[in-house]
Parts: structure tokens; C-alpha cells; sequence
């Protein structure tokens, strides 16, 4: 028990973990609150690398699935286009409901099981309204959950950085999105057809929801993580955060698809038609790694990371559409990292921007921001490429290049 006269000396517990330790035990309680924060952020990540499995795996035959089902390309690309469309616009919506209520695991369950319940069940559609009707759902479900879900895991970057939180995350969710569609390839080059791929992908959406289950119960209150986080809690959002957001826009805006990508290589006979789902794959795995090392530069460099990868990824449209083969396959590899800094240290950037009381809104604002820019650009660069392809290249490259003086204007956060 401990000594009256020493009030110090009180024990605490770390979320995550059931040991209980002196308060003054210094490097101890250090050392053990960074280990929390690690487990709880490797859990989040398995979380993200079994759900991305399920839907990208998905993703990568819907298009032809409907097609299957009598669907026409307009009615392909509507229910894509308004999937994704969605998937952005609803994120500040639940954002929003996650701070207001403090219900941030369960908006992120909801949004879990939505998301992979819509999965398997496709298998069962016998109709292409069905079908688009479930696509849909998992792009919503996607957006209810993740701002609440980037809330609770940005309350372990006081102890690990924020650009590598994030960038762990990503990595492990680019994992999940590079083996999906692989398992997938290999049940249809066994013959076993969309809905056998479909049925397959029910394995890693339940192991979602079982890992999800468990980071909740391990981490039932994630803010007890923010040990030593100090960010003022400001009224409104910061001007440093719709300057990024203007900045970042331009770069959805200029970013094309890789649906669009993949139509090229096939239309310009660039890359075998089996090579095309691989390659993609191969994007993946390069997004994997960069998040990592994006994420330890961010810790360091901050924004400037996001400039100098934007100054890599201007790159990329030149390569894919106006180069050969291999340049091909090098423009898909930094189209791969500019995914990491979308996915990873774009969010390392918004946290240091807002308090934890509203990082949850501030995510869904810069989600929904982000998807209506990449919308608009999705339409504005498909129709150029159908004119010109160098106009497309021309357009991608002039709004990479316009977001750089938009991203140093932003004071490095940290």
C-alpha cells in the first residue's frame, strides 16, 4: 500500500496494459505507455490490413461483376463515381457525430460491420441494382468509420510521432490492399468465377470485426493515451488547416485513378492485361513502404515531407501516359508513394492542427474537401484523356506543381 506521506508514489494503470507502476517510476511508465500506444496503434493496423483485403480485393472485380450483370459502362462508372463520391462526402458527417456524441468506437464499429457485411454479400446479387446497391454501402460504411477511427488513433502519437502512427498504419492497410486483389486473381484464374471471389473475401472481413473487438475491449478509452500531448483545443479551425486543404485538393484534383491507368495500359497495349492487376499490386506494396519512411520524415521535417514527395510524384503522369513500358512501371511506383502521403502524413498534418475534441470533425471536413476535389479532377482528367493525353499530363502536372507554394506556406506543426 503506499505511504501516506508520499502521495507520489500512487499507482497507475496504462490503457492496454494491467500492470500497475509507482507514478514517479519515470522511465518505467515511459517506456510502458509507448509499448500501449504501440500495441493499440499494430492492432488498429490489423484491423485496417484484414478490412482492405476484403474491399479492395472486392473492388478489383466489381467493374466487370456488373458488367456480368447486364450493367452498361455509364452504369458502371455512376455507381463508382457515386460510391467514391460518398465514400468522401459522408466522412464529415460521422466525423462530426463522433465528436459530438464521444461514441468514436462505436460510429467505427458500425461503420466496420457495414462495410463488411457489404462484402460477402455481393456473392448473392442476382441483379446489378442490387449489386451497385451493396458497392455503395461499403463506400459509406468506409466513411462512418473512418474519422472516428483516425480520432482514437491520433491520441497515440504523443508517444510515437504522428507521422509514424499514421505511417504505420498505412503500411499495414497497404498490405491488406495489395493481397486482396491477388486473392482474388488467384480464384479467378482458377475458374471459380466473381462470386466465388466474392465468397472468399467473407474470411478476412470477419477477421476485421474479431480484431476490432478486441482493440475495444484492450482499449476501451483510447484518449488515455494522450500522455504529454499539448495541443490547445482552438474554437473553430485553424487558417494553417484550409491552407493544406486548398493545397491538397489541387493534388486530388490533378491525381488520376488507377482505373483510368489501367484502361490506358490496356488500350495502349502498354502492359499485358493479366500484368495489370499485379502491377497494381505492385503500387500497393511500394505505398506500404513509403508510408513507413514517409512517416519518420514527417516526425522530422513535418509538412516539407508532403512538398518533396509532391515534387517525386509530379513525375507520374508523364511516365504512365506518355512513356513505354518501363516507364510505365516507374510511373505506377510514384503514383504508389504519392497514395502514402494521401493516406499517412496527411492526416500526421491535421493532428497537430486541431485539438482532440474535434480532430474526429476536422478529418471528415479534410475527407470530404479532398474526395469533392478528387471527383471534379477524376471527370475533368477522364475527359481529357478522351481528347488528349498529353492535355491530361499537362493538367496533372500544372496542379502538383501550383499545391507546392500552398504547402511551405503551412507552419510546420508538431
Amino acid at each position: 500500500m503506499p505511504d501516506a506521506h508520499h502521495p507520489s508514489e500512487a499507482l497507475m494503470t496504462l490503457p492496454g496494459n494491467h500492470e500497475q507502476i509507482p507514478a514517479t517510476a519515470g522511465g518505467a511508465r515511459a517506456a510502458l505507455a509507448r509499448g500501449s500506444a504501440l500495441r493499440f496503434v499494430l492492432l488498429i493496423g490489423v484491423v485496417s490490413l484484414f478490412s482492405d483485403m476484403a474491399h479492395e480485393g472486392a473492388r478489383s472485380i466489381t467493374g466487370p461483376f456488373l458488367g456480368s450483370l447486364g450493367a452498361s459502362g455509364l452504369i458502371v462508372a455512376l455507381v463508382a463515381g457515386t460510391g467514391e463520391l460518398l465514400g468522401y462526402a459522408l466522412r464529415f458527417v460521422f466525423g462530426y457525430a463522433a465528436d459530438r456524441t464521444g461514441k468514436y468506437w462505436p460510429i467505427t464499429a458500425v461503420g466496420h460491420l457495414v462495410q463488411m457485411a457489404a462484402v460477402p454479400l455481393l456473392a448473392l446479387a442476382g441483379h446489378w441494382p442490387a449489386a451497385a446497391v451493396l458497392i455503395i454501402a461499403e463506400r459509406s460504411g468506409r466513411a462512418m468509420r473512418n474519422p472516428a477511427r483516425d480520432a482514437m488513433l491520433a491520441h497515440a502519437t504523443s508517444e510515437l510521432g504522428r507521422g509514424w502512427v499514421f505511417g504505420m498504419r498505412e503500411a499495414l492497410d497497404a498490405v491488406g490492399a495489395m493481397a486482396g486483389p491477388l486473392i482474388v486473381a488467384v480464384v479467378l484464374a482458377l475458374h471459380g468465377g466473381y462470386r466465388v471471389g466474392f465468397a472468399g473475401l467473407a474470411l478476412p472481413a470477419v477477421l476485421t470485426l474479431v480484431v476490432l473487438a478486441c482493440a475495444w475491449r484492450q482499449y476501451p478509452r483510447p484518449a488515455d493515451l494522450d500522455i504529454g500531448e499539448n495541443i490547445p483545443d482552438r474554437h473553430g479551425i485553424p487558417r494553417a488547416f484550409w491552407i493544406y486543404l486548398t493545397g491538397m485538393g489541387l493534388i486530388a484534383a490533378a491525381y488520376a485513378d488507377y482505373p483510368l491507368i489501367a484502361y490506358h495500359f490496356g488500350k495502349a497495349h502498354i502492359i499485358a492485361t493479366p500484368w495489370i492487376p499485379v502491377l497494381y499490386a505492385g503500387a500497393m506494396a511500394a505505398e506500404a513502404l513509403a508510408a513507413l519512411a514517409l512517416g519518420r520524415l514527417f516526425d522530422r521535417w513535418g509538412v516539407r515531407t508532403v512538398v518533396a514527395a509532391t515534387l517525386l510524384t509530379v513525375c507520374f503522369p508523364p511516365l504512365v501516359f506518355l512513356g513505354g513500358t518501363a516507364a510505365a512501371v516507374a510511373g505506377v511506383v510514384l503514383w504508389g508513394l504519392g497514395m502514402a502521403v494521401q493516406e499517412s502524413v496527411v492526416r500526421a498534418a491535421v493532428t497537430g492542427m486541431v485539438g482532440s475534441q474535434r480532430r474526429a470533425s476536422a478529418f471528415g471536413l479534410f475527407d470530404t474537401g479532398f474526395g469533392a476535389c478528387w471527383f471534379a479532377g477524376s471527370l475533368a482528367l477522364g475527359a481529357l484523356y478522351d481528347r488528349s493525353e498529353t492535355d491530361l499530363v499537362i493538367l496533372s502536372v500544372v496542379l502538383q506543381t501550383a499545391a507546392i507554394p500552398l504547402l511551405l506556406a503551412v507552419r510546420r506543426t508538431r
